[in-house]
């Protein structure tokens, strides 16, 4: 038979880790007594507010304009909304002209990255990553120069200067990260910013759940550098903060000059973005702020709950955690790999393994495992614990 053409980029790279682990369910059974504990979905699995909902329907049932093509950076109120809110957060100079609407902040990501590399160009990636970006990287054919972290989970500036070379085009930071929930102090984003800016390089910072931050605005200051739109790139998801998932909406917060060659790539894959989730989107920034506020303390509390669980859970170690992930050290002498279908086999918890996240190694066992908490209210969060202790390999 003969073999179909295949890109070779594409082929190599690895399949979606979330649709593998939901394949699992169909192979694993799980104890008929145990309702599934899903902690493999980094998004929220319910539908937006219904004052959000209600903004969708009636721009769909009377607004001719949200069923048509709109403009590739999005729509011009929900770009001026959006610089108005990070103006006041950052207290920094962010314009319209600044901020590009996405097919989500993966598009975002994508985007930027059209605007940046070329085939055999490099980017700096710390691991664990977030695999959608990996991914991307693979499939495009730019190399990913993987970064170090430091004993406190941080990822290691001294490392990230040594891999610099003629090729490198950016270093990439996920704050508060996927998967291990870490945030990133002030002080180093500012000092990755300085090492980018001295080596002509850009820093994009990935800023999915920035809403979930346990510190109040603004989180960082890399809005107030003096010209910080030549070396810095922030992405943003409206998905992960009103639960806008299905509508896919993300932004780009950059120089009008790179936004101009981003608007290209944008064209070509999705010509705008969303019109009735940019209506939802618009209606989230501006009237729910308060909504928002309860949806981020509901999360932080979810946060402590789960730092207090592993404090009482022996041998199992919370490495970090904050916005929807805890990152933690499984005791036993099998990879991770191993271990969360047992999870799923003996105790009903979907998870998801280290190796999803790292490169492949044969030199040291991978036991560390990512549980997204956010979607599981108090009374599950205390079932996870009691069927962790329970869990015998």
């Amino acid at each position: 038979m003969k073999t179909l053409p295949l890109n070779k980029n594409l082929e190599k790279s690895f399949s979606p880790p979330v649709e593998q682990a939901f394949r699992w369910l169909e192979d694993i059974k799980t104890p008929k007594d145990k309702k599934l504990l899903n902690l493999s979905q980094a998004a929220p699995m319910y539908p937006p507010p219904k004052k959000i909902c209600k903004a969708i329907a009636k721009a769909a049932l009377n607004k001719n304009k949200a069923h048509l093509y709109g403009p590739i950076l999005g729509n011009t109120n929900l770009r001026i909304e959006l610089s108005k809110k990070w103006k006041k957060k950052y207290d920094a100079n962010i314009n319209k002209e600044n901020i590009g609407i996405t097919s989500g902040s993966n598009q975002a990501f994508c985007a930027t990255l059209s605007s940046i590399a070329s085939t055999d160009d490099n980017i700096i990636i710390p691991t664990p990553w977030y695999f959608n970006h990996k991914m991307w990287l693979d499939m495009s054919g730019i190399k990913s120069k993987i970064l170090q972290l430091n004993d406190k989970n941080l990822p290691d500036l001294k490392h990230a200067e040594n891999l610099i070379d003629k090729k490198t085009k950016a270093i990439l930071l996920v704050s508060p990260n996927n998967p291990t929930g870490i945030e990133y102090p002030n002080d180093m984003l500012i000092n990755f910013y300085k090492l980018a800016k001295k080596n002509n390089i850009l820093l994009i910072l990935d800023e999915t759940y920035r809403d979930f931050h346990s510190k109040n605005d603004p989180i960082h200051t890399l809005f107030k550098l003096k010209k910080w739109k030549n070396t810095f790139v922030s992405l943003y998801s409206f998905s992960k903060s009103y639960r806008l998932t299905g509508h896919r909406i993300g932004a780009i917060i950059s120089s009008k000059e790179r936004l101009f060659q981003i608007e290209k790539f944008l064209d070509t894959v999705t010509i705008c973005p969303n019109q009735l989730g940019q209506i939802g989107a618009l209606y989230g920034l501006k009237k729910s702020t308060k909504w928002l506020k309860k949806e981020r303390l509901e999360i932080l509390n979810k946060k402590k709950e789960i730092i207090r669980g592993f404090k009482k859970l022996h041998n199992w170690k919370l490495k970090s955690c904050g916005a929807y992930f805890a990152y933690v050290e499984h005791p036993f002498s099998e990879c991770a790999s191993v271990i969360c279908k047992k999870l799923l086999s003996n105790q009903a918890i979907l998870s998801l393994p280290e190796t999803m996240f790292t490169p492949k190694s044969t030199q040291s066992i991978k036991k560390h495992i990512r549980i997204a908490f956010a979607n599981i209210n108090k009374s599950e969060i205390n079932e996870l614990f009691k069927r962790l202790k329970d869990f015998k390999y």
